[in-house]
């Protein structure tokens, strides 16, 4: 097949995943055109993954004349498609645009839940109508995302398949990372995978920190973000037990050598790091958030979105239960035994491809 993927501007996620279909549709034999920024084609390698690449100016908030722009060229390049996958709410509703008057089937991915907000919040629903009217078929990597554009009217609606890394090879030694990190002998590890962002839930993490100071709870956060100042302006005000790591590209080692693992994300799709939490046969505590417990499947103890105190109480009974921590950590490793891999993840887009290339 002849396939046009879609995205804009990704540092993460996103980038990974097309990257995975890209290199899984190239092996298959398929001819595999990506048009994104240029940035996210030198992050990713796409084209070293077998795609030609176009640069298309798509960035993380409407831009008219760029997107007009992008539209036309767009509506180039899938002249010579026989299906266009775009990922992003903002990449689909460009590529839907594009598609008007053609027949080429749109299948779009969305990765996250749109922004809220007076002005923000209007603009993305406008973007939602447009994707769920025009579509061939809406994927979301959670059930709440498919939910939402049904009643928006989408046509065909389904989860994606994300996968998340495989696990090393050769993890490193659990003694060997605490010692690394510092972390006492009698000392209880949480590790924390998250960007330092608001969808993150990274205060609410502190406000349930700020009740369990009578336990030898170390707190390692791995990531970073523009939350960052406001953070650390807080830990040391109310003297927390937390480590903002920064940047680590050792999370499944960070995860095995953890005691448990805490998400007290806003929300979340398929999330990659508990994925990586999962393969590393961790004991997991999490905001049941998105697509969080579809991915978990009752590997993890979850706790209702923002809820603070219902966040300390997980960390406290495995902070203080070493049975319940080797049970959950025996249900997390048959867990990630279940999860998709990225030849999945390959197969599942492609025949979503050949169902919309053949229907009338």
């Amino acid at each position: 097949m002849r396939v046009l993927l879609v995205l804009g501007t990704t540092t993460g996620g996103v980038g990974r995943h097309v990257h995975g279909l890209v290199s899984g549709l190239a092996r298959g034999g398929h001819s595999v055109l990506v048009a994104g920024p240029a940035g996210v084609e030198e992050q990713f390698a796409l084209a070293a993954a077998g795609a030609r690449h176009v640069p298309l100016a798509v960035s993380d908030r409407p831009r008219p004349l760029a997107d007009l722009r992008a539209i036309s060229t767009l509506g180039e390049l899938l002249r010579r498609a026989d299906v266009v996958h775009a990922h992003g709410l903002r990449a689909g509703a460009l590529a839907c645009l594009a598609a008007l008057g053609s027949e080429v089937p749109v299948v779009v991915t969305l990765h996250n839940a749109a922004p809220s907000g007076a002005v923000t919040g209007r603009l993305y629903a406008a973007l939602e109508r447009v994707v769920a009217r025009r579509a061939t078929v809406v994927l979301g990597v959670s059930q709440d995302l498919v939910d939402r554009m049904a009643t928006l009217g989408a046509r065909g609606g389904a989860i994606a398949v994300i996968p998340g890394p495989p696990p090393p090879e050769e993890p490193a030694d659990p003694s060997a990372t605490r010692r690394a990190l510092g972390v006492g002998e009698d000392s209880v590890l949480a590790v924390v995978v998250a960007r330092l962002a608001p969808q993150k839930g990274l205060h609410l993490l502190l406000d349930a920190l700020g009740t369990l100071t009578d336990l030898p709870l170390e707190v390692v956060v791995a990531g970073d973000g523009p939350q960052r100042p406001e953070l650390e302006a807080r830990i040391e005000a109310e003297q927390l037990p937390v480590r903002l790591l920064g940047h680590r590209s050792d999370v499944p080692d960070l995860c095995a050598a953890a005691d448990l693992v805490v998400s007290s994300a806003v929300w979340e799709g398929q999330p990659i790091n508990l994925q990586e939490a999962l393969h590393a046969g961790a004991a997991i505590v999490a905001t049941d958030v998105g697509g969080s417990g579809a991915v978990l499947g009752g590997a993890a103890i979850l706790t209702p979105a923002d809820d603070a105190p219902a966040l300390a109480r997980g960390i406290r009974l495995l902070a203080t239960d070493p049975a319940e921590r080797e049970r959950l950590r025996a249900l997390a490793r048959e867990r990630a035994s279940r999860l998709p891999s990225e030849a999945d993840a390959v197969e599942a887009a492609l025949s979503v491809y050949r169902e919309v290339a053949d229907a009338p």
